[in-house]
């Protein structure tokens, strides 16, 4: 499992992520404001999938279904499924970017993909916008939330230090250019269409399919 924050481990299969226990409760205000009352909603690079069990919690009226290519996640994705209990999350896939044979049908109404774009390789990313051209339709969402650089903005010190931390570790690493993920998106059809700002000099972009 691809990740730059301490896992903890938990009874039986489970993983804890101080990032997903920081971060899920001002994502989930966003996906809120977002997201379809009702359908399908496909996650990405899901990791320990604490993210996916407090927003199928959250969102009753969609379907979760959590991803992710590492068999480590994806156990302690079950894991965490399993002692929640919901009835509108589904069994954890092994979708990987890289490997189109991997990926899932649709339709979805939504993708979302957190901090996976700064820790994978930049085909990972068009990967990423191929399958949500693919499985959204026309208007549906691509939700995406980490760092990212920005022309216009100063890049902060703790972000220029994590993007070099990211590079010592895996030269194919680091935090891609917003301007150069839109394009990814535009080739695909999808549009950007808001820029949220999030704690921790962190971004949600997202994204609608508009062909």
């Amino acid at each position: 499992m691809q990740t730059m924050d301490p896992i903890g481990a938990t009874p039986g299969s489970a993983l804890a992520s101080p990032a997903a226990a920081r971060n899920r409760e001002p994502i989930l205000q966003v996906l809120k404001a977002h997201l379809p009352a009702r359908g399908r909603v496909l996650e990405i690079a899901a990791g320990s999938g604490e993210h996916a069990v407090a927003f199928a919690g959250a969102l009753p009226g969609l379907e979760w279904t959590p991803s992710d290519p590492s068999a480590e996640a994806r156990a302690s994705i079950a894991a965490w499924a399993g002692a929640a209990g919901l009835a509108n999350l589904r069994d954890p896939l092994a979708l990987d970017m890289l490997d189109e044979a991997t990926w899932a049908q649709g339709p979805f109404g939504a993708v979302v993909c957190i901090n996976m774009i700064h820790i994978s390789p930049w085909a990972a990313t068009e990967g990423l916008m191929r399958l949500a051209g693919r499985l959204l339709p026309v208007g549906g969402l691509l939700a995406t939330y980490g760092p990212y650089r920005e022309a216009e903005v100063p890049l902060a010190p703790s972000n220029a230090a994590f993007d070099e931390s990211l590079k010592d570790r895996n030269p194919a690493w680091g935090l891609r250019d917003r301007d150069e993920v839109a394009a990814a998106a535009k080739a695909e059809g999808l549009a950007l269409t808001r820029r949220v700002e999030m704690p921790a000099n962190n971004l949600m972009l997202l994204f609608r399919r508009v062909r």
